[in-house]
């Protein structure tokens, strides 16, 4: 394989590499989850949260890709089976199916989850120049503290 030579030192997209697939882990597993809560909400407002979980989970999913194929782009394989997301991932799964507003409240939670996870790899991104990873993160960050508000604001 041809060396890598984007202007990035190694050490500093293994940092980065390392720091998105915490991120990866988090988006997967907040993906596994609102798609989860799509397939089995219930309640008086099932027709509004099955179409708001449907729209978040397909998000999630493109993002899903996105992160991991920055993670290739610095030269480092994602990490790609259920084992190995859910050791990176700081958010837990639900053990049973949860009503209907606690759905949204773990969903919210999820999306706050991310957001932190997402604040962490700032740094190395910034110290290695990562113009490109900066900007992932940035519309990553962007995305998961509107929903978070949108989220917030249904739980009132």
């Amino acid at each position: 394989m041809e060396p890598i030579d984007i202007g990035i030192p190694e050490e500093s997209r293994k940092r980065i590499a390392d720091g998105l697939s915490h991120v990866l882990g988090d988006t997967y597993t907040l993906y596994l989850m609102t798609h989860n809560f799509h397939w089995n909400v219930t309640g008086p407002m099932f027709q509004q949260l099955h179409a708001l979980f449907e729209e978040q989970y397909r998000e999630l999913w493109t993002a899903v890709d996105e992160i991991a194929e920055r993670i290739r782009a610095l030269g480092f394989f994602a990490p790609g089976t259920y084992r190995q997301l859910a050791e990176l991932s700081t958010i837990a799964e639900p053990a049973e199916v949860p009503s209907a507003q606690s759905m949204l409240a773990q969903v919210l939670h999820g999306h706050e989850a991310v957001a932190k996870t997402i604040r962490d790899v700032f740094p190395g991104a910034e110290e290695g120049h990562d113009e490109a990873s900066l900007d992932l993160l940035t519309g990553r960050l962007r995305v998961h503290e509107k929903t978070a508000w949108m989220l917030r604001s249904m739980l009132q």
